[in-house]
């Protein structure tokens, strides 16, 4: 069994993240496309057989496009969002700097939540909720189905934690996670592998 997680493409700038419902622009629609036809022409080396997505929308949106490709449904899911930034969430970034200043996901406390959101310490355990029971449920029943998941940079960073055994924080320094990047794992020996780190080498931008 393989599961192969995907950032969303660009989106809107100028805006906090988060649980923002900003789309695409059209650099990451055309980024998404790509994805799309890259997978299809590789789709006997992924042998993808169903698609799930954070329900924001940068991230449904480019799941969309591989959806559409790969001729499979597409499956939403609030468990795949962004961190809950509450009322920060697609706010400008000028009003947010004016109204909350200083408020900022790498300054909150491990149990500080965001006004109206959560804490980092309930990002973390939500995330790992989520990536265990994708792990977990398909090798309980047998079925060796691969699955791709569009989600988010925050996201991909908690499960590069979790895959490579190191302690997590909102202050540690990140994975390199791009723009539709592609990051794959397998399930070999008893335990689940890296087998790709933001692949991107489809991504040609015109």
């Amino acid at each position: 069994m393989a599961v192969y997680l995907v950032r969303h493409g660009r989106d809107e700038e100028g805006y906090r993240g988060g649980w923002s419902q900003k789309g695409l622009i059209e650099e990451g629609r055309q980024q998404a496309k790509q994805l799309a036809a890259y997978l299809v022409q590789h789709q006997d080396q992924f042998s993808i057989v169903k698609i799930i997505s954070s329900d924001l929308n940068r991230a449904s949106q480019t799941a969309s496009y591989i959806s559409e490709a790969l001729d499979l449904p597409m499956i939403t899911s609030t468990d795949w969002r962004e961190t809950n930034n509450g009322v920060l969430a697609g706010m400008p970034n000028e009003e947010a700097n004016r109204r909350y200043p200083g408020l900022y996901f790498n300054r909150l406390k491990m149990e500080e939540r965001y006004p109206g959101g959560e804490s980092p310490q309930e990002f973390f355990t939500r995330i790992k909720k989520a990536f265990q029971k994708i792990c977990q449920t398909p090798l309980a029943k047998s079925n060796q189905e691969n699955v791709l998941i569009v989600t988010h940079g925050g996201v991909i960073n908690i499960i590069y934690h979790l895959l490579k055994g190191k302690e997590w924080s909102n202050h540690q320094a990140v994975f390199p996670v791009g723009y539709t990047s592609l990051h794959g794992m397998t399930y070999q020996n008893g335990n689940w592998a890296l087998t790709q780190e933001n692949g991107m080498e489809y991504w040609t931008k015109e």
